[in-house]
């Protein structure tokens, strides 16, 4: 052995220099591109929260296990077979034998290949249904958040967790884990079998070992930091795109484009540095193990060729040319492992930064939730009452001080005011969009935080001032998916708000496409689909934000009409700043500054000569001069 201590030295000190080389590089390389980085969380954490999605379908991994040992004694007998094979070429009355072995080689082949399709197939549709339960409760958790969150949470964020992340995940689960513990398997599996070969060329391959595990450690290190700062890249593109596709018609407007441009130019830049130091740390990882295999084939070669020639044992183990075939293979299946694991750890490192990026938005506690002893409430008379209601978005930077009105069962009660005054902060706590910080709010003379949160709102009926249109068509954006009500219910509700006057015209009646945010339609056709659609559901309590604000005067009569019905309903409450729409409440509440500063129907407010009637007068004059 010492005559090739040598070249092991050489061999080592070539492997040291490069995993040193190795190590500066990505350092620098580390500084320039992932500065201020922080790790959010643990591998263990994300682990441990990832496997108890697979945990339902831990029979068919245990089916994939088996099916992969199977596989596992191909890799392992291949090579020995082989040897056997160039032993046998040597003996010329050994063609019977030489048969048999070829036989037994195609055997286990066959039989790899089928355990590869079962493996394939069973990992695929696990990996699905894994993907598509990570997909559900990432998508049911964002519809569970508050208002307040989902306003700090931007679109093109909560698109890129739902729709791209778990892809990634999915491919750990069908690919990554069980390739990463099949090449654990095989790269021991193969140790001790060359070590039952000869331990002299074994402890040779060992040497090379070290160097291995030290470029996969830098390797997953750094591999971890470039793939955050892809999906990072990644998400504030799509982000980005989100936002400024919707508000393309202002962009165009001002003729802001260049400047869009290039915005997005410098995102898309930021996206592409990142996956250049993506491919460049796994660029940098295979190369040098690949050197380390180059290294131990030509020791093997050296040391195995030369003892066989001289017929000279190592460490009294004779080498013969079939032992020596059979080492080069088992060196390429030990190193072909360990090349994967680059590529498995690549991904690896990219499904964890996915999961990393969901589980944060799972960590999200949502800030309105049910109470442990929460009633559902199966109907409601529509009886209001605000008790000393303080709130605030932000901290002690108050909207509402103290209102408090009670509003009884079928009253119809507008709400005006400037702008900021309060009154659409209002309507969104009774239906506990928010949470008060101080006082109480009651239905029918029950605390709104001891009712269900779908049982509150199923009683409700919210007509906004912008109305949100689902692309398919005017069926389903009036049902909203609800079942067990037909066409006939459907019409009779349209005819109800005289939204029949523009379906009966079309084409396709119901069956009319709508478009992306119902851009097909206008305001007002828009305004009386969201007034068929609240009524159809049959709700308590009415509410009105500016449903009126962006019409025209021929659908406002329309409108008008469809309100003086709806008033029969239940119990309704109104922000309008026409004051018009309004005039014939029951009670009307004036609001300024978070405040209530006085309250009545109209005609009594106009003899008070208070706020209203400022506002009145002032709104009646620009109405005059308008028709003048």
């Amino acid at each position: 052995m010492r005559e090739y201590l040598p070249i092991l030295i050489v061999a080592g000190i070539i492997s040291l220099f490069a995993a040193a080389f190795l190590t500066v590089f990505l350092l620098e390389k580390n500084k320039k591109e992932s500065m201020g980085f922080e790790r959010h969380m643990a591998d263990r954490e994300i682990i441990r929260r990832l496997l108890a999605y697979a945990r339902p379908y831990r029979k068919n991994f245990l089916l994939v296990f088996f099916v992969m040992l199977l596989s596992i004694g191909y890799d392992l007998a291949s090579p020995l077979l082989v040897g056997h094979i160039e032993e046998t070429v040597k003996d010329a009355f050994a063609l019977s034998y030489l048969f048999s072995i070829v036989a037994v080689y195609a055997g286990i082949l066959a039989v790899s290949l089928v355990c590869t399709y079962v493996q394939a197939m069973v990992l695929q549709k696990t990996g699905q249904k894994i993907l598509s339960a990570i997909r559900m409760d990432t998508f049911m958790h964002i519809e569970s958040l508050s208002h307040e969150q989902l306003n700090n949470l931007p679109v093109g964020k909560l698109v890129t967790r739902v729709s791209n992340d778990p892809n990634a995940i999915s491919y750990m689960f069908t690919n990554i884990l069980v390739t990463l513990v099949k090449n654990v398997m095989i790269i021991f599996g193969v140790l001790g079998a060359m070590l039952s070969l000869n331990r002299a060329l074994t402890l040779m391959v060992l040497c090379f070992v070290p160097f291995v595990v030290l470029f996969t450690v830098i390797f997953r290190k750094f591999s971890r930091k470039v793939h955050r700062q892809v999906n990072d890249a990644t998400t504030d593109i799509n982000t980005y795109l989100s936002e400024n596709l919707s508000g393309i018609k202002i962009t165009q407007i001002f003729n802001r484009e260049d400047k869009k441009l290039a915005d997005f130019l410098e995102k898309s830049k930021k996206l592409k540095r990142a996956k250049q130091a993506r491919l460049l740390v796994f660029g940098i990882f295979r190369p040098m193990v690949y050197m380390l295999y180059i290294s131990s084939v030509m020791c093997l070669l050296y040391m195995g060729g030369r003892s066989a020639i001289e017929g000279r044992s190592l460490l009294g183990q004779t080498l013969t040319s079939g032992v020596i075939v059979t080492f080069y293979m088992y060196i390429s299946k030990f190193f072909n492992p360990i090349q994967t694991l680059a590529e498995q750890f690549d991904m690896l490192q990219r499904s964890f930064a996915s999961a990393e990026k969901i589980f944060t938005i799972l960590d999200i506690v949502p800030e309105i939730t049910d109470r442990a002893d929460a009633m559902a409430l199966d109907h409601i008379r529509g009886e209001i009452e605000f008790r000393d209601v303080w709130f605030s978005y932000k901290p002690d930077e108050w909207v509402l001080k103290g209102v408090s009105f009670h509003i009884l069962p079928r009253q119809t009660v507008a709400f005006v005011g400037a702008t900021g005054s309060g009154k659409t902060t209002i309507l969104s706590l009774i239906c506990r969009n928010y949470d008060i910080q101080k006082g109480q709010i009651l239905i029918d003379g029950i605390d709104i935080r001891k009712i269900r949160i779908s049982s509150l709102r199923r009683h409700f009926g919210q007509m906004l001032q912008d109305v949100f249109l689902f692309s398919g068509d005017i069926r389903s954006n009036i049902l909203l998916r609800s079942e067990g009500i037909s066409d006939e219910e459907v019409m009779a509700a349209c005819r109800y708000v005289n939204a029949d006057k523009f379906i009966t015209r079309l084409e396709k009646g119901l069956d009319e496409p709508v478009r992306e945010r119902g851009n097909n339609f206008s305001a007002g056709q828009r305004q009386l689909l969201s007034f068929a659609r609240t009524i159809i559901h049959k709700p308590s309590v009415i509410i009105l934000d500016e449903a009126t604000a962006n019409i025209d005067t021929e659908t406002e009569l329309l409108i008008q009409d469809s309100l003086e019905k709806i008033k029969n309903i239940g119990t309704m409450l109104i922000v309008a700043h026409r004051l018009s729409t309004i005039q014939h409440a029951d009670n009307i509440i004036v609001l300024s500054d978070g405040k209530i500063v006085e309250q009545g129907d109209h005609q009594a407010l106009l003899h008070k000569h208070g706020m209203y009637y400022q506002l009145y007068t002032l709104q009646f004059t620009r109405q005059q001069l308008l028709n003048g």
